[in-house]
């Protein structure tokens, strides 16, 4: 492993680390170089020129931190560390009933420069491709991913898993047609797969298929164990099946009960199913999704709430929120707010389909 990560670093640096995340990769592969040679300071003078480009790159403030702590300076040691956590923290977990890769949490960073590596020099093995393809999808690297996938397909051309995952990797670029091909070739070998079926799911809503999406989430929700109540909640929640939602999201938050999400989620079935409000103390703070629990029980203005959505999936999230809260009182401003979730919102979320459901029904 030292040998095959030398080379490309010096490679790399000979040439100039360039700018943006490729630079910060670079610097990052330096560091771990001079880490693994005990090199301490010159490990923290590498992580620092990643942070430079790349300030929440939480695998350098890790690594910086366990150099840090290895050279007997505890103090900035759990600094580092707990920057490291409220890093990831801030991340958005994965839905819980999608494939296991968008569950996860992290950048990913070291596992996609060694993947990477290992199999440029072992093109035979289908592993590596895998692993580097799912490291770089979740990261939300997807035209980068699809490269790898189709190599790993190179080496076993009709593998489901691999299928599979290609077809993550056109769902996530927006090619939905294409990417519903290959879901449908793999159910035809596993009808029971249920991460696939989710994922046909998102490719037909995107397409306009919503009856056809709702089947699948609903053969999903059967094939789900009683036990991932966290799943069966997130695909009921997509069907706008809130009753079923909310007592799913009710025995998940009691296996889970930090999990901010799973609060958020449970209020927001029990207003949509008409159940008495739940009164849930919510922690001030400015964070996502602290902030979308915040204004859900009425202590900041759908105006910050709106400052604070600077993606398109948070803005997609806080365009629900505010549809869910007027529905009672002004349901036709609501659907404006659900239709503006499903103009702008990505389809692989919880609230797109939510949505979507809501103002099909609305229409019927």
């Amino acid at each position: 492993m030292k040998r095959l990560w030398r080379r490309p670093v010096t490679v790399e640096m000979a040439h100039g680390a360039g700018d943006g995340e490729q630079g910060a990769r670079v610097h990052f592969r330096d560091g771990l170089m001079k880490m693994r040679s005990r090199d301490g300071e010159g490990a923290l003078a590498a992580f620092d020129r990643a942070l430079a480009l790349l300030p929440e790159f939480a695998d350098a403030v890790m690594a910086r931190a366990e150099v840090l702590d290895r050279l007997g300076r505890g103090e900035e040691a759990r600094s580092e560390y707990e920057r490291a956590r409220r890093i990831w923290s801030a991340l958005p977990p994965g839905a819980a009933d999608r494939r296991y890769l968008f569950r996860q949490r992290g950048y990913f960073a070291f596992e996609s420069e060694a993947y990477d590596l290992v199999r440029s020099n072992v093109r035979s093995r289908i592993l590596p491709h895998l692993a580097h393809g799912n490291a770089l999808l979740a990261r939300g690297r997807a035209s980068e991913a699809l490269d790898s996938y189709e190599r790993a397909l190179k080496v076993k051309p009709k593998l489901p898993e691999a299928l599979a995952l290609k077809g993550e990797a056109l769902l996530a670029l927006g090619r939905y047609q294409d990417a519903l091909q290959l879901f449908d070739e793999v159910l035809v070998v596993n009808p029971k797969d249920g991460e696939t079926l989710n994922s046909r799911g998102i490719a037909r809503l995107a397409l306009g298929r919503i009856a056809e999406a709702n089947d699948d989430w609903r053969r999903q929700f059967e094939l789900l164990p009683f036990s991932n109540s966290a799943a069966r909640a997130c695909v009921a929640m997509r069907q706008g099946h809130y009753d079923a939602a909310l007592h799913e999201f009710e025995l998940a938050r009691a296996k889970a009960p930090k999990n901010p999400y799973w609060l958020l989620y449970t209020l927001t079935a029990a207003r949509l199913a008409g159940a008495p409000a739940e009164s849930a103390p919510v922690d001030g703070g400015e964070r996502w999704p602290a902030i979308l629990l915040a204004f859900h029980v009425g202590q900041v203005t759908k105006e910050a709430l709106l400052c604070r959505a600077d993606t398109p999936a948070r803005l997609a999230e806080a365009r629900f929120q505010m549809g869910v809260l007027i529905a009672g009182s002004n349901p036709a401003a609501a659907r404006r707010h659900w239709q503006d979730v499903v103009d702008q919102g990505p389809p692989a979320l919880i609230e797109y389909a939510a949505a979507s459901n809501k103002l099909a029904r609305s229409n019927a």
